[in-house]
């Protein structure tokens, strides 16, 4: 507890469970005492905050909590502080380093016992050996005043015999601790050699282990290598086919696209533009994007104001297309992609600068909204064609992926865009 109060306010507040932000408020030297049960109540019932926990004292504790973490207790470790982090971390075997740890408090607790009992018993040898010579010299005095002082001499003798006693209890107790010293190195010896064993059977188990990952790094190469002369084989194979087919279908290249009909039926030139409807976040992963792009022949379909509203806001509807046109003839010219971007818009927008090379600008027709362009365009293509949509409604969503089409969020063509 007083580790995880520790450790505690070094946490970001959202990671910190509800019933604990009380007691990361607390004083330092007042967190563990007054927040103690909470504390130990949320470890042993919430895994995710003991594993944060966990990783911030592994932290702090730097080569002892790395030890512990690995699964090994430093021999000159605190044993209460390595059962600790034991239960915080909870390494494998952190139940065996925790028996162990109790097993060394007890030992050192039982060390310290027999030590007492040792400076007892060598105490009272010691005043019982004083006793002893004050009571030779009293004696020698009586002897010289025996005349006069005869009827003390009852009262020496048993103070000596009182002496003598104390003396022989003394040598018991000195015996009994000296027994009880004897086999407690007896254990711990024990304790030492199981603790060797287990060392032994762990670097044992380790060789093991690595033996095992050498041959598996191996068969997965090996396994690997089949893979990639299969796959070589198979785009070649698909190469010759497709080769074969234009050759026998003599196909020529085409004068327009799938997008360039729809774009004749059911959208506009550019009009006065309208808010898109409220949008849902999908993924906004740059990189994933990038990656589809990338794949041969892709069309990349951008739902414009649902992007522009998200990342230019601030701006005119104007300044809103301007920016985004821009930047998608940018990705047209790095990528060789088709790229078509849609705006609502029922009436005629006058003053749009020409589109960038390999853009296409549409706005949907009066009554219409650019997601059902954006679907018309998806449902036009060739089955198999990939086909990149940027939309965080999630509707649009939705939609186009039913058609095999693969759905993004803004932020990704945003995120796109800044980095560009």
């Amino acid at each position: 507890m007083t580790l995880a109060a520790a450790a505690l306010p070094a946490l970001p507040a959202d990671e910190i469970p509800v019933p604990m932000r009380k007691v990361a408020r607390f004083a330092p030297n007042r967190r563990a005492r007054l927040g103690g049960r909470e504390i130990a109540a949320q470890l042993a019932a919430d895994p995710l905050f003991r594993q944060r926990i966990s990783t911030r004292v592994v932290a702090d504790t730097g080569d002892l909590g790395a030890a512990v973490a690995s699964g090994m207790a430093p021999a000159a470790a605190d044993p209460v502080e390595v059962a600790a982090l034991a239960y915080l971390a909870r390494p494998e075997g952190w139940r065996e380093l925790i028996d162990q740890a109790g097993h060394a408090v007890t030992a050192e607790a039982d060390s310290a016992a027999v030590a007492t009992q040792l400076r007892e018993a060598e105490q009272r040898a010691v005043r019982a050996e004083h006793d002893r010579t004050v009571a030779k010299v009293e004696a020698d005095k009586l002897r010289d005043e025996l005349a006069r002082v005869r009827e003390e001499m009852g009262q020496l003798r048993e103070e000596a015999r009182s002496t003598a006693k104390a003396l022989r209890e003394a040598q018991a107790a000195t015996k009994r601790a000296t027994d009880l010293l004897a086999t407690e190195k007896g254990r711990i010896a024990r304790t030492a050699a199981d603790h060797d064993a287990e060392v032994r059977r762990l670097k044992t188990r380790l060789a093991e282990a690595e033996a095992a990952a050498a041959t598996g790094k191996q068969s997965a190469k090996d396994a690997r290598a089949v893979d990639d002369a299969r796959l070589w084989l198979l785009l070649e194979t698909i190469g010759q086919a497709a080769s074969g087919l234009r050759r026998e279908l003599a196909l020529n290249p085409a004068d327009k696209l799938p997008a360039d009909f729809v774009a004749d039926t059911a959208a506009e030139l550019p009009g006065s533009p309208e808010r898109s409807r409220a949008r849902a976040q999908d993924t906004d992963d740059p990189g994933r994007l990038d990656q589809l792009l990338a794949l041969p022949r892709a069309h990349l379909i951008v739902d414009g104001y649902n992007v522009t509203k998200r990342g230019f806001a601030e701006m005119s509807l104007e300044q809103q297309r301007k920016r985004l046109i821009t930047g998608l003839g940018g990705i047209a010219a790095q990528t060789g992609d088709e790229v078509t971007v849609v705006f609502d818009g029922a009436e005629r927008v006058h003053g749009l600068p020409p589109s960038p090379r390999g853009v296409r600008v549409l706005f949907s027709r009066k009554g219409d909204t650019a997601d059902e362009l954006i679907r018309q365009l998806v449902r036009a293509e060739p089955s198999g064609r990939p086909l990149v949509v940027i939309s965080s409604d999630r509707e649009v969503a939705d939609g186009v992926r039913r058609h095999g089409a693969y759905p993004m969020g803004a932020d990704s063509l945003l995120r796109r865009l800044s980095r560009s």
